[in-house]
């Protein structure tokens, strides 16, 4: 992409998201206060602080910044092709997006200063916290009421920043603020001492996954007669970017949509519009499954969402009693994450989710590695893998999603990435459930599975999972 489109970006960025205040966070227990206090940039000799100065042992995760400094930039790596190797994990963490205050539950703001305890127990050792994440919150499901939030948040020296109870959590879901700069690992082993906190995670950061862009080849590759081809009245979610619900392809189309970060401006509408344009889209750019009904969930801006938000975006979804959830991102292993889409698959939801565009060493990418999550790679027009693939043994199908035309914010482009190869698996699956309404998503998981199009090495392997998708067989596979 060229230097101006980075700028842009940058600017939204900059514009959109609040960042945290640049303080590193360090989940290393055994680093001096003289360590810590360097990394910080606190010691008035800083020529004594060693340079490099490691972040706490956590794994390398997408969007950590290279060097001592945050560079704008490095946050939305995974909307370009090609994206670099990871760096070396960064002293400081990147500027989080601002998570939206919950209407569903309201926490009152803090009544002034919020004081640090001395003296707390913790429970566990300081948790090394792997990939992107809000430097300066924690997420945790709390056992009690609206007091017992507050009597943790007073005890522990936290700020109540939102609460909500969740319908696929199945219960009471705290946003705390750390307002005095205890690394996120520390907290976490803290909260684990009160007996009240059930679940405690950080409010990780998630990227769309979209790699820079014909007639859309994904009709015959994935053995779909485009004339046959129906999803007409099944119900499907995605979780995205906002949309641009006037553009001719989704006329029709979209049945209902949420914002879930209402208080963050929309400035780019391509990517959701992208994919619910290859699910369901009308006219001239016609997608997989014409006639499904799009929920759609605006969860996304500048290509990055909280865990929060995402999970507000879930809950929503589960109330639309949609069958499919498509979620085209990838972020850090997360358990509220991982316990939302198990409950929203035992309530009978098909998961499809993006494998990743971080190239063969990536991390795993979730929430596509999680167990009853179909994790999805992109392949081409001659049914080879794109390049800058995640990898791994979560990898469960292959779908079309290289140099595909598809509506955009802009009227259409020509997209690729794991993203819009969800999409098309996400359409495939509604034209499975309108010919078998009855048909579970255990039974849609085991055939899409069993009739796949071995591709690479002989059964299922890291690159391509069980083969490319293949619709008609699908179809007539018996249960």
């Amino acid at each position: 992409m060229a230097a101006k489109a980075v700028v842009l970006h940058a600017a939204i960025l900059a514009a959109t998201f609040v960042g945290a205040p640049a303080v590193a966070q360090t989940n290393d227990p055994n680093l001096s206060q003289k360590q810590i206090d360097c990394l910080n940039r606190t010691t008035a000799a800083g020529a004594d602080c060693e340079d490099g100065a490691k972040n706490g042992g956590g794994k390398s995760g997408a969007g950590n910044a290279a060097g001592g400094a945050v560079f704008l930039p490095a946050l939305i790596v995974d909307l370009f092709p090609n994206p670099p190797a990871r760096p070396t994990p960064a002293p400081t963490q990147p500027a989080p997006p601002k998570s939206p205050t919950s209407t569903a539950a309201p926490a009152p703001p803090p009544s002034g200063p919020v004081t640090p305890p001395t003296g707390l127990n913790l429970a566990a050792p300081p948790r090394a916290v792997s990939g992107e994440f809000v430097p300066d919150e924690v997420l945790v499901t709390v056992a009690g009421d609206a007091g017992a939030v507050q009597q943790i948040a007073t005890t522990l020296g936290l700020q109540v920043r939102s609460q909500r109870q969740s319908r696929l959590l199945g219960t009471t879901l705290v946003r705390y603020g750390i307002p005095d700069g205890r690394p996120v690992g520390v907290v976490l082993a803290q909260l684990a001492a009160d007996g009240r906190t059930q679940r405690r995670e950080p409010n990780h950061i998630y990227s769309l996954q979209q790699a820079a862009g014909i007639v859309n080849y994904a009709f015959e590759r994935i053995a779909l007669d485009s004339k046959q081809a129906s999803g007409e009245n099944v119900r499907i979610a995605v979780i995205d970017t906002g949309i641009d619900d006037t553009n001719p392809a989704l006329k029709g189309v979209i049945a209902g949509q949420f914002d879930a970060m209402p208080n963050v401006p929309i400035k780019k509408r391509d990517h959701g519009t992208s994919v619910d344009g290859l699910i369901a889209g009308v006219g001239a750019l016609e997608g997989i499954a014409p006639g499904a009904k799009i929920y759609h969930a605006r969860a996304f801006e500048g290509g990055k969402s909280s865990m929060d938000v995402i999970l507000s975006a879930l809950d929503w979804a589960a109330e639309q009693d949609v069958r499919i959830i498509n979620m085209s991102f990838v972020g850090p292993k997360n358990d509220l994450l991982g316990t939302a889409c198990r409950n929203a698959r035992a309530l009978g939801m098909v998961l499809v989710a993006a494998a990743g565009n971080n190239g063969p060493k990536a991390p795993y990418g979730y929430p596509a590695a999680f167990d009853g999550v179909i994790a999805v790679t992109a392949t081409d027009a001659k049914d080879g893998l794109m390049p800058q693939a995640n990898r791994g043994a979560y990898v469960f199908l292959s779908a079309p999603g290289v140099e595909m035309v598809a509506p955009s914010g802009t009227g259409s482009d020509v997209v690729t990435g794991t993203s819009f190869a969800a999409a098309i698996v996400s359409g495939a699956i509604a034209n499975l459930i309108h010919a078998a309404p009855d048909r579970s998503a255990d039974e849609i998981e085991k055939a899409l599975a069993a009739t796949a199009k071995d591709l690479g090495p002989k059964g299922r392997d890291n690159d391509f999972g069980y083969g490319l998708l293949d619709i008609k067989a699908a179809a007539a596979a018996k249960e």
